[in-house]
């Protein structure tokens, strides 16, 4: 692991089940992002509501609704797709959650924060 990049191992991630946590101090003290498998695929994002920054999971890795569906906020209920982060539900309907990039290979689950970085500039 460098400073650009958290690595989990792959079955420590159950589709639509608890998402895993990971700091981001590049976004400040607090700031956290998290990484849930749906459908087969890994997918990360900044840890804050679209809405306001506030955090998603109203347990801690808790990020899908009751029926595995979407991604929800535990604070204002927008519903987010998994897939891609995109509000379809709630008070910022037709925003996106901020993406992180992630990828899967033998065994490990690979996030990349340099690019996370690379999206905010």
């Amino acid at each position: 692991m460098t400073d650009n990049t958290i690595v989990f191992k792959s079955e420590d991630l159950q589709d639509c089940a608890k998402g895993l946590r990971f700091p981001l101090p590049a976004l400040g003290e607090f700031t956290t992002g998290f990484v849930v498998r749906f459908h087969g695929k890994p997918y990360a994002y900044v840890n804050q509501c679209a809405h306001v920054p506030v955090e998603l999971d109203w347990n801690e890795g808790d990020f899908f609704t009751v029926q595995k569906d979407y991604l929800i906020c535990s604070t204002h209920g927008a519903h987010y797709r998994p897939d891609n982060g995109f509000c379809v539900m709630g008070p910022c309907k037709g925003r996106s959650l901020k993406p992180i990039a992630v990828i899967e290979q033998n065994h490990e689950i690979i996030i990349n924060l340099a690019s996370l970085k690379d999206s905010l500039k």
